[in-house]
C-alpha cells in the first residue's frame, strides 16, 4: 500500500511540474510526448501517461498525426478510452473554431484574399475531402456557410441540390464553394471544373452568381475566379 501510495505521488508531482512550467513558459520548450502528457492527465486522473503519449506517437507518426486522428482511430490504441479520444479529437475543431473567430466574417465580393484566408481556416486539418457553401448577401457580407458534404480521401461528392438548398435557405445574393484537398495540392482537376461549371449554371438559373470555388492544399489555397476558369457574371 505505501508502494504505491508512494508511486502515485511520483506521478502527481511530474503532473503538477507539467502544470506549472505550462503555466509559466508555455508550450514552447515542450517536446511532443510532453505536449500529449499535459492534455493527457485531464483525461487520466492517475498513474503515468508517459507510455501513452509515446504509443500515440510511434502509432501516428507526430503529434500532428495524434491530433488529426479520429477517435475512433484513437481508440485502437491499447489504453485510450472514449474520455481520452474525445479529449484528443477535440484540440484540432477548437482550433480551427478559433481561426475562424479570427477571421473578419465580412467577405466582401472582389475580395478574394479575404475568401482564401477565411477557407483556409473553415477547411484546416481535414483528413479527408469536405465541400462547403459560403452564402453572400448584396453587399458581399457572409450570411452564413454549410457543410453539404463529406468524402474519403480524395474522393468528396458535392450534391448540386443541397447547393441550391443552401443558398435558398440563406437567402443568398452570391455563393463561394470551397473544398479541400487532403493530398495537399489545392490545384483543381478535372472534374472540379466541370461540378463548378455546373454550379454556375444552376445558380444563375436561380438568379445568384457563383463568385468563386476556392480550394484548400496543406499550404496554400486555388481560387478558380482568380486563375481564370471562373468568369464572374454579375
Amino acid at each position: 500500500m505505501k508502494r504505491r501510495e508512494m508511486t502515485m505521488g511520483i506521478h502527481d508531482g511530474h503532473r503538477q511540474r507539467l502544470r506549472e512550467r505550462f503555466r509559466q513558459e508555455g508550450l514552447e520548450g515542450f517536446a511532443p510526448h510532453e505536449v500529449l502528457e499535459l492534455i493527457l492527465i485531464y483525461a487520466r486522473a492517475r498513474g503515468d501517461v508517459n507510455p501513452l503519449a509515446h504509443e500515440l506517437l510511434d502509432t501516428f507518426g507526430s503529434l500532428k498525426g495524434v491530433l488529426e486522428a479520429t477517435p475512433s482511430q484513437l481508440m485502437t490504441v491499447p489504453g485510450v478510452g472514449e474520455e481520452t479520444a474525445t479529449l484528443l479529437g477535440l484540440m484540432v475543431p477548437v482550433f480551427r473554431r478559433y481561426e475562424q473567430c479570427l477571421v473578419d466574417e465580412k467577405l466582401w465580393m472582389g475580395n478574394i484574399n479575404e475568401a482564401l484566408k477565411y477557407c483556409q481556416a473553415l477547411l484546416k486539418g481535414y483528413r479527408v475531402e469536405c465541400f462547403h457553401v459560403l452564402c453572400l448577401d448584396t453587399q458581399g457580407k457572409l450570411l452564413g456557410q454549410r457543410k453539404i458534404a463529406q468524402g474519403t480521401l480524395g474522393e468528396v461528392h458535392a450534391y448540386p441540390r443541397m447547393v441550391a438548398e443552401t443558398a435558398l435557405n440563406y437567402n443568398a445574393h452570391s455563393v463561394i464553394l470551397c473544398h479541400n484537398h487532403p493530398s495537399g495540392d489545392p490545384e483543381p482537376s478535372r472534374e472540379d471544373i466541370s461540378v463548378t461549371i455546373k454550379m454556375q449554371k444552376l445558380l444563375e438559373g436561380m438568379g445568384m452568381v457563383l463568385l468563386d470555388h476556392v480550394i484548400v492544399g496543406s499550404n496554400e489555397a486555388y481560387s478558380m475566379l482568380q486563375h481564370g476558369l471562373l468568369s464572374n457574371r454579375e
